[in-house]
């Protein structure tokens, strides 16, 4: 059985060889806006699930990891800014504030779905005006859910995190190496 991560998401490939060095990708073709929930954290379990299952259906012999992380702002769904405008928006509303970060994970194995939702709560410092404009001047904010990179510059605005820092860059790590492990998928992959 091969180990598939439907993501083509750099960050995620680098977290998932933090597991296992033994996988490759195959970026789903799921399309997101026909996806409705009625949470935020609802909808990144749900679009995890559906990339899943995309991917799953092409290879449905082997294990497939799917993602999908969103931000969190007074209920309010922040996925990745859309233009220059978009995200100052989003990063003038997280400043000075907390904010939920989910990742909803979806693993395909033995013949059935996995799924979870990790939570991190971070809170930013109060940005000025020339912070922001000169973060969302570089290429940083724009693949990424809330308009930020936390193991980028976006640091700088980090004040407080709670939960899983991983799951902020977009894979809960110890979870999903627990998940994986559980699910007997592990055994003579994991990284030395």
């Amino acid at each position: 059985m091969s180990m598939i991560l439907a993501s083509g998401s750099p960050r995620r490939r680098e977290l998932l060889a933090m597991i296992t060095p033994d996988f490759r990708v195959e970026v789903s073709d799921f399309d997101e806006s026909v996806l409705t929930a009625p949470t935020p954290r609802q909808t990144a379990e749900n679009l995890a699930f559906g990339k899943c299952m995309a991917v799953a259906g092409r290879f449905p012999g082997e294990v497939v990891i799917g993602c999908d992380t969103v931000v969190e702002y007074k209920g309010k769904v922040f996925g990745k800014p859309h233009s220059r405008e978009d995200a100052r928006a989003m990063l003038t509303a997280l400043a000075g504030a907390d904010h939920y970060v989910h990742t909803g994970v979806c693993v395909w194995a033995n013949g059935s779905s996995h799924t979870f939702t990790a939570t991190t709560r971070v809170r930013f410092f109060p940005l000025t005006e020339a912070q922001i404009e000169a973060y969302i001047a570089t290429d940083e904010p724009y693949d990424k859910a809330g308009g930020y990179g936390i193991q980028g510059a976006a640091a700088l605005f980090c004040e407080e995190i709670e939960g899983c820092y991983y799951n902020v860059m977009g894979l809960p790590v110890s979870r999903l190496a627990r998940k994986l492990d559980e699910l007997g998928v592990l055994a003579g992959r994991k990284s030395e």
